[in-house]
């Protein structure tokens, strides 16, 4: 059997002290180690195939280098995963490892899944949502070190990573004014989502920038919605030049819509989307405002290790940013 790869190892390769190995591989490297060593000890690392010994580490300094995660429904859903996927690429970067709980926001359920992962020992608690939410976090939760992602605590008393939904309804509606629109009717989504008010804020914003006010249709989320108040509005005589949608689906049927009507898109009515939805949007050329799931969860997991090593967390909501894609559906207005 060949022997297991040393620390002392890779120090000999990268030309370094053993201690710097355990600096550099900790991530605690910074301002004590150069930075041509730390790529140094990286690459013997890599090159050695060298791994941690884990419980020796966690022995050592009274951790287990994990972080549970209760989610609401993303284990079971179709939609945020991505966040899962970066905050878990993130995380293995300082040599943590997620477990993750779905508790379908059942109150009694995540109380049962946080005793669960502290009996396991995690280091933190991450409580994560599919969709953006208020959460109110319980003691349990509050009594570790922890963050919210995709959700915000209802009592500010927690960190929570969220979209910042404002800016991208915002620029849902200059995506439309840039391109020449002035007559836009928004598609918005169900009062009961906080999204839909602080998307709806931000395009109130733009319009009165321009001197404008759309119109507001409530649609909701799915298809077979955007297809029938889609086809409403299309048929009207004061149709609009530009339509911004709840989200990507409804944006879908809005498309058909034009379709069946005998519309073209972008000719005669410019359409915009919301989530960049890569199983929908990319597809039919849709312009959209991305939701930076990857990005919350690589926030999120900055933020929560940063306050394992004893760096203040941010008190309240912490906004990733919410690009513009621009694509075919938008362009100029023909009337």
């Amino acid at each position: 059997m060949d022997r297991r790869v040393t620390s002392q190892d890779v120090a000999k390769a990268a030309g370094v002290s053993r201690s710097a190995v355990s600096l550099v591989l900790n991530g605690r490297a910074e301002g004590a180690i150069s930075a041509a060593n730390q790529r140094a000890v990286r690459r013997a690392a890599e090159r050695l195939g060298y791994r941690p010994n884990q419980v020796a580490r966690s022995l050592r300094d009274q951790t287990t280098h994990s972080i549970g995660v209760v989610t609401d429904s993303i284990v079971t859903g179709s939609f945020g995963g991505a966040m899962i996927a970066g905050a878990t690429t993130r995380a293995a970067r300082d040599g943590y490892v997620l477990l993750v709980v779905n508790a379908e926001r059942v109150p009694r359920a995540e109380a049962e899944a946080m005793e669960t992962l502290l009996g396991r020992q995690v280091d933190a608690l991450v409580y994560a949502a599919e969709g953006l939410h208020g959460w109110t976090p319980p003691e349990l939760f509050l009594a570790e070190h922890n963050i919210l992602l995709d959700a915000f605590a209802t009592d500010g008393g927690a960190t929570g990573v969220v979209p910042d939904e404002v800016a991208g309804g915002y620029r849902a509606a200059r995506m439309l004014l840039d391109a020449g629109h002035r007559d836009i009717t928004v598609l918005a989504g169900t009062p009961d989502v906080e999204a839909t008010g602080r998307r709806l804020a931000g395009c109130r914003r733009a319009m009165g920038e321009a001197g404008l006010t759309s119109r507001q249709v409530t649609c909701g989320w799915e298809i077979d919605v955007g297809l029938a108040v889609g086809t409403r509005v299309l048929s009207a005589e004061d149709r609009p030049t530009g339509i911004i949608c709840a989200n990507d689906r409804a944006a879908a049927g809005v498309v058909l819509a034009a379709a069946r009507l005998g519309l073209g898109v972008p000719e005669d009515v410019s359409i915009v989307g919301y989530d960049d939805d890569q199983n929908v949007a990319p597809q039919l050329g849709l312009s959209t405002i991305r939701l930076p799931h990857r990005q919350m969860g690589e926030t999120a997991m900055d933020l929560l290790i940063g306050s394992l090593r004893g760096v203040d967390l941010p008190r309240g909501e912490v906004l990733v940013d919410t690009p513009a894609v621009l694509r075919s559906s938008v362009g100029t207005p023909s009337r």
